[in-house]
């Protein structure tokens, strides 16, 4: 049993579109299902490598909920040929999928405490993998606040979700984007200003950090300055991986795979880590 699990890590098992969407220009939102019927299985914040047959593979974030069982959905942003072919594919068509790989925000620890999650543009859809199980277990947890910093406001995913969201007791969404257009009556400028909006009790409260590598230093820097303890920061370094197993090194910062060992890191241990962050 324990070789099948582990050869199941290096092979992509087939798997069907059940539907797309097109919310951005560059981003599609893509809801799986593997053809075995078999769940994912996947906690918050891990990641899958998805791979078109005869093309390439490549890592893709899991933006559904892990208590999603009979699919899953990831957010693919057209970057290159194989997301780029992806983007031309309509459901019903066949993909591979690995996975799952890599460490999760540990929402079992987060119990019983305020959670803060910052989410920087593409980075909302990992974050929603824990955001979902969050909100489905919402007294489970304390005040939970939602900050999200967009370019534009035409960059914004997940509206439908964010409004829901907002629209839940003792929770809190706030967003920003670094560019208005004449649509855009919210805040303008980076997401580390939408701080003064929100009020942290530092021995209460977990974070949650997904976004573009110059986010994490100011974001971290506000948490700090708040007093809130590192151990109690989590954020997710998903950059340069390729395998998912830890053979190829692509992602290996000093003696740590970010596929292995993360991508989701506590800022006391990532800190330690020559150019993580």
């Amino acid at each position: 049993m324990a070789a099948a699990v582990a050869q199941s890590l290096y092979l992509p098992e087939s798997a069907r579109i059940l539907s797309v969407e097109h919310p951005t220009e560059l981003e599609k939102v893509y809801k799986i299902a593997f053809d075995s019927g078999r769940p994912l299985g996947h906690g918050p914040g891990q990641f899958a490598q998805v791979s078109v047959f005869g093309i390439g593979e490549a890592p893709i974030s899991i933006s559904s909920s892990p208590n999603t069982r009979e699919h899953f959905e990831m957010t693919v942003r057209r970057v290159g040929m194989l997301t780029g072919i992806l983007h031309g594919m309509e459901p019903g068509a066949s993909l591979g999928v690995r996975g799952p790989f890599g460490t999760t925000f540990p929402i079992d620890e987060m119990r019983d405490h305020d959670v803060l999650m910052v989410a920087g543009g593409i980075g909302l859809p990992p974050l929603r993998s824990l955001i979902l199980p969050v909100m489905e277990d919402r007294g489970s947890f304390g005040k939970v606040t939602i900050m999200l910093g967009c370019k534009t406001p035409k960059e914004i995913l997940f509206s439908a979700d964010l409004a829901a969201w907002a629209g839940v007791p003792n929770t809190t969404v706030l967003t920003t984007v670094d560019r208005a257009d004449e649509t855009w009556t919210g805040n303008v400028g980076v997401v580390t200003t939408l701080f003064q909006k929100v009020e942290l009790d530092p021995r209460n409260t977990y974070v949650a950090i997904v976004g573009p590598p110059v986010m994490y230093k100011f974001v971290i820097m506000e948490l700090l300055t708040r007093s809130v303890p590192g151990e109690r920061i989590f954020m997710s370094l998903e950059r340069r991986m390729k395998c998912g197993v830890g053979k190829c090194g692509h992602c290996q910062i000093n003696q740590v795979c970010v596929c292995l060992d993360g991508p989701v890191f506590r800022y006391s241990e990532a800190r330690k880590l020559t150019e993580a962050i």
